[in-house]
């Protein structure tokens, strides 16, 4: 199954208290939590390039699955890390954040992204 499309967020869980404990300002949690962000993701075998729209905020990361990229994270800091695919998952840790990405049917696309013990899912669907 290909990652490739474009994908609208549905739904999210724990997006506030996981944007605290990353350090993103009140201000900016607070204009971010209603927006629908947008997802479009290019797979060309096992190079990947991932576009996320939110509001103004364009962050865009490619990356060849299993070799050391350069990668940006939700404050917008770059880290080198490794993304590795496992079936129709996406696995990446970056700052001692897990990122889970899961293609789970042809239409429908789960963020995991876990800091210790808070969780914040991400559910978006195909457009």
């Amino acid at each position: 199954m290909s990652f490739s499309g474009k994908y609208q967020l549905e739904s999210q869980e724990g997006f506030v208290p996981f944007m605290k404990a990353i350090g993103l300002p009140d201000d900016l949690i607070e204009k971010g939590k209603d927006i629908k962000s947008t997802s479009e993701i290019e797979q060309n075998g096992d190079d990947f390039k991932v576009t996320v729209t939110t509001g103004t905020k364009v962050l865009v990361n490619s990356f060849t699955v299993g070799q050391e990229a350069e990668l940006e994270t939700l404050t917008g800091e770059k880290i080198k890390s490794v993304v590795m695919k496992e079936g129709n998952k996406l696995k990446v840790t970056m700052k001692g954040i897990e990122s889970v990405t899961e293609l789970v049917d042809g239409n429908t696309l789960v963020n995991t992204l876990t800091l210790g013990n808070i969780v914040y899912k991400r559910t978006s669907k195909r457009v």
